[in-house]
């Protein structure tokens, strides 16, 4: 996270110091620090509290360290700028995301890192495209989380390269000749996924012999889905779902869906703070787009 908020915040500085800046430098909402640069305010906005907070305070965290380091390593600031990382929570809300925007506009932010779900970078890019406004977010994967707005960009991978890769890698290595679905149907994130990872099993001669979904107003009880899974001669299960969610799924298949491999992409980073019983998650496989080691 680290790195990639890094190399988020440099591409902001870049582009919004050479594009962006430039039309507005004369604007008196600008403010100097005590040492007379000028504050180039990033703003950011993640679920921090609620059962998404995870993801959204492990980007706070991240871009913030990288802020600090930036303004460390720059005394004299970058272009004459001093980077100021302002955050709000979206609560994972689309609408909450959308005010928080607004806030950070009242605020005096000039470039933004779009917010950390898809759902709510997507309502963030169309509030930002009217005002002009560069976002560029480090994990709004749903292909249209950033459309129909080309000053909107984004450094990970899309959802549809993502499901595309877990097909290929359970084909590749063999894991499962027939697979389950369980996904989110209400969520732009786990519906990507799951199409594409379907049409890859296709082009892969993988069968997808059983597809169960939930919704935000009935993720709490999965018995109906996980019978109906365990009787489908599934040999794996795909989860293209969010960490509580999986955690929910994982504690309630305990013991009935024996013998079944588990296989979850990005969305399943910080399980085992969410899962009350870190076994329950044994042998849980994870398509994510960073380098452990790194």
């Amino acid at each position: 996270m680290k790195k990639l908020c890094s190399l988020v915040l440099a591409f902001v500085m870049v582009m919004g110091c050479l594009s962006i800046l430039s039309g507005c430098a004369s604007s008196d909402d600008w403010k100097t620090d005590e040492n007379g640069l000028v504050e180039l305010v990033i703003g950011g906005i993640g679920p921090l509290t609620g059962d998404y907070a995870n993801y959204g305070t492990s980007v706070r965290n991240g871009a913030q360290i990288a802020v600090d380091e930036i303004n460390a390593a720059n005394a004299k600031g970058v272009n004459g700028f001093k980077l100021v990382l302002k955050f709000e929570d979206s609560a994972g809300s689309a609408d909450t995301a959308t005010a928080a925007y607004g806030k950070l506009v009242d605020d005096g932010m000039k470039v933004s890192l779009g917010a950390t779900l898809s759902g709510e970078t997507k309502a963030v890019t169309a509030a930002a495209k009217a005002d002009g406004v560069l976002v560029l977010t480090p994990s709004g994967s749903a292909v249209d989380a950033i459309a129909n707005n080309n000053s909107a960009f984004r450094v990970c991978f899309s959802d549809p390269y993502q499901g595309k890769a877990s097909a290929e890698y359970i084909a590749r290595y063999g894991l499962a000749s027939k697979v389950a679905v369980f996904y989110g149907s209400d969520n732009n994130y786990c519906v990507g996924l799951k199409e594409t990872f379907e049409a890859e099993c296709k082009e892969k001669g993988i069968s997808v012999v059983a597809t169960e979904a939930f919704t935000a107003n009935s993720n709490t009880d999965f018995s109906a889905q996980i019978a109906k899974i365990a009787s489908s001669g599934a040999d794996l299960v795909f989860l293209p779902i969010y960490a509580s969610d999986a955690a929910t799924f994982l504690t309630q298949a305990k013991g009935k869906l024996d013998g079944m491999k588990m296989f979850g992409c990005d969305g399943l980073d910080g399980l085992l703070t969410k899962i009350s019983n870190a076994g329950d998650a044994d042998g849980v496989l994870m398509l994510t787009p960073f380098a452990a080691d790194n």
